[in-house]
């Protein structure tokens, strides 16, 4: 259970998991869960001040619906100051959450002491790609969150024998259709706009200061090794970790092993960015 608390941000209020302290690790969840899918980061918190919001309208979040990925990152500005993180923080996203975590870096550099990008990319959606967010849309709307469920798991979890058998994986199953279940319809088919809406980072991430880690799963299929072998390429200060027998739910797959990496980063930053991240 990750108790959470309620904040006025904005036009709307946002729900919040906080725990810990020291170093603030704002963790931005993926499409299209809530923060609740980092119950398995919860060690973290005996090294960080771990900042987990739910993103609006998601999960115990209300105001309008999402209506752009930088809206988002905007919100998550405004989310800091509620909580009086003055300084840069250290900004983690995955998949949509990765998104935001972009949109932090390019539109609000001050905040972002470093960045963790977690199987996501930096392209745009293709028009192909586009269109199968609006058919998916339609068909929530029709059928409900359910048809949603059945369509993203298979392929939100690793798939080979390794990874069908790492400990938890029946839970991970559970959870995830649990939490898809739980958003509400028309949260989701704005987020699918959102996501298809938004725009190209390539060369914005190619201008970045902040140091990044990016992981992604071995057996990613929806944004595989590829799109982040890519990214390494194009940010100036990034380290590239692929995760074995994980697909595109490391965190939740390998949570031993990105906890570990997530540290280990922390440890490898500058002292002077790591103390201003500190900063109240």
């Amino acid at each position: 259970m990750m108790p959470v608390h309620h904040l006025t941000v904005r036009d709307t209020r946002l729900a919040v998991f906080t725990a810990g302290s020291g170093l603030p690790l704002v963790l931005l969840h993926a499409f299209p869960l809530d923060h609740r899918m980092w119950e398995r980061q919860l060690p973290l918190a005996d090294h960080l001040r771990l900042i987990a919001p739910d993103l609006r309208g998601f999960g115990g979040s209300g105001g309008h619906l999402p209506a752009s990925i930088a809206e988002l990152a905007d919100d998550v500005v405004a989310l800091l100051d509620a909580l009086h993180v003055a300084g840069p923080a250290v900004i983690g996203g995955i998949s949509m959450g990765g998104y935001v975590a972009q949109h932090m870096v390019a539109r609000h550099p001050d905040r972002v002491a470093a960045a963790i990008l977690v199987d996501t990319k930096l392209e745009a959606d293709t028009a192909e790609a586009r269109a199968g967010r609006a058919d998916l849309a339609a068909k929530v709307g029709r059928l409900g969150q359910g048809i949603l469920a059945d369509a993203m798991i298979p392929r939100l979890l690793g798939d080979s024998l390794e990874a069908r058998r790492l400990p938890g994986r029946t839970d991970a199953e559970t959870m995830l259709r649990r939490l898809i279940l739980a958003q509400p319809v028309a949260t989701i088919q704005a987020a699918l706009g959102a996501l298809g809406a938004r725009p190209d980072m390539t060369e914005a991430m190619s201008r970045a200061h902040a140091p990044m880690l990016l992981v992604v799963g071995q057996e990613d299929a929806i944004t595989p090794p590829a799109c982040l072998e890519a990214a390494e390429q194009v940010i100036p200060d990034a380290k590239l970790l692929e995760v074995p027998h994980a697909g595109h739910m490391t965190p939740l797959e390998q949570p031993a092993i990105f906890n570990e990496a997530v540290l280990e980063f922390l440890r490898g930053l500058p002292a002077e960015r790591l103390a201003a991240g500190r900063a109240r």
